[in-house]
């Protein structure tokens, strides 16, 4: 007789995925990250063909920048955004509908190779528009104005996808970059400084010092946006200093946070080292402006460094949280967040010419699959999981 229990079992994981938005996006977006990266290296050696639907430079841009990053956004924010506003969770036949999107575009953009142009792109623009309806939705309806500007910034990277699909050589790539940086600017601003007070509050240590600006988080935004204006216009000098500028902001507003505080907690500092990885590229983005490396060393560095290195310490974070486990590491994580900091250092690295160049790609395409398999491992079951204490979701 089969074993239907094991079959139940299954089927109930399964479905408990789509629970909660930041289960099967968490989970999607660590096995596009083990799945994407290798391929491309194999594409880019020459030792395989895909019927990719863009070239496999754009390829590797547009799943890296665009639907790595969406569903980081859809995991965190349709999750965070039920808390901000009491709303009742999306999950269920919806959920499901909304993932089978995302779904579907990396499908086609893995192997539509001869498709026409408007499926493969239409698909692909269909998915962040379905999230920002939700979440703005939610926003307005509770009143939360403040939470708009986020789906401000998220209709910008809609904007550069649009562009980057129609016109893959143009800035929108660079753009899209920018527009993430002050996204997790934003959203890191907002969690990061807080996270840490709670921590150190809880263990008795002080605060003092501790700081979060108004006035320079004006600043540092609007350096932002004229960054962008820069770079969407490719006018070199006013992106060497507009770029020059943000990052200093960058700095002292991480300056002011003080991380090495919470250094003993990695699901702490692996926030702050990552978000470091912004002013470390917006430098790199200007030096790249005066022509003193290669134009892409910077995309390298926030790319992996911030993006990679920031989503896999939220999504460590929320994937317990919210399951109702305690704010404990699995075994091996540690390694996994040392991982994507090295994974970052030997990609710039390679783009710098430090590192020769194809030992600098292979290892930052190991250290890079390697820690968000670690994630994977580790995270798999907790995201299949009903939460531990009996609550829904």
């Amino acid at each position: 007789m089969p074993d239907t229990t094991f079959n139940d079992r299954a089927a109930a994981g399964l479905w408990q995925l789509f629970a909660y938005p930041f289960r099967v996006f968490f989970l999607s977006l660590a096995l596009l990250s083990v799945l994407v990266v290798p391929l491309w290296l194999a594409v880019l050696m020459g030792l395989l063909q895909l019927p990719l639907a863009l070239p496999g430079f754009h390829w590797h841009q547009h799943e890296l920048v665009f639907a790595f990053l969406q569903a980081g956004i859809a995991g965190f924010l349709l999750t965070a955004v039920c808390v901000w506003t009491g709303t009742e969770r999306m999950h269920g036949a919806r959920l499901l509908g909304l993932w089978l999107v995302w779904l579907a575009g990396r499908l086609l953009m893995a192997g539509g190779d001869g498709l026409p142009d408007w499926l493969v792109f239409g698909v692909n623009l269909a998915f962040l528009p379905l999230v920002m309806v939700d979440a703005g939705w939610r926003i307005w309806q509770t009143g939360q104005r403040r939470q708009l500007v986020i789906m401000l910034v998220l209709g910008l990277l809609w904007l550069m996808q649009l562009g980057f699909l129609l016109q893959p050589h143009g800035p929108y790539a660079s753009g899209a970059l920018i527009v993430a940086m002050a996204l997790m600017l934003v959203i890191g601003g907002r969690i990061t400084p807080n996270f840490s007070m709670a921590w150190l509050r809880q263990r008795g240590l002080s605060t003092e010092g501790i700081l979060v600006v108004p006035l320079l988080e004006k600043m540092m935004l609007a350096a932002m946006a004229l960054t962008f204006l820069a770079v969407m216009s490719e006018a070199s000098l006013a992106v060497l200093v507009t770029s020059a500028a943000a990052g200093a902001l960058t700095l002292v507003r991480l300056a002011l946070w003080r991380g090495w505080r919470v250094r003993g907690e990695p699901l702490l500092w692996v926030l702050h080292l990552s978000l470091l990885w912004i002013p470390v590229g917006l430098w790199l983005l200007a030096g790249s402006a005066a022509g003193w490396w290669v134009g892409t060393v910077w995309m390298h560095a926030v790319g992996v460094g911030a993006m990679g290195g920031l989503m896999l310490g939220v999504i460590s974070r929320v994937a317990l949280g919210h399951t109702g486990r305690p704010l404990v590491l699995p075994a091996g994580m540690v390694t996994a967040f040392v991982l994507i900091q090295l994974a970052a250092l030997a990609r710039v690295g390679a783009a710098l010419g430090w590192l020769p160049w194809h030992a600098g790609i292979g290892a930052g395409t190991l250290l890079w699959t390697a820690a968000y398999a670690l994630f994977l491992l580790r995270y798999t079951l907790i995201l299949a999981a009903p939460r531990v204490d009996g609550r829904p979701g």
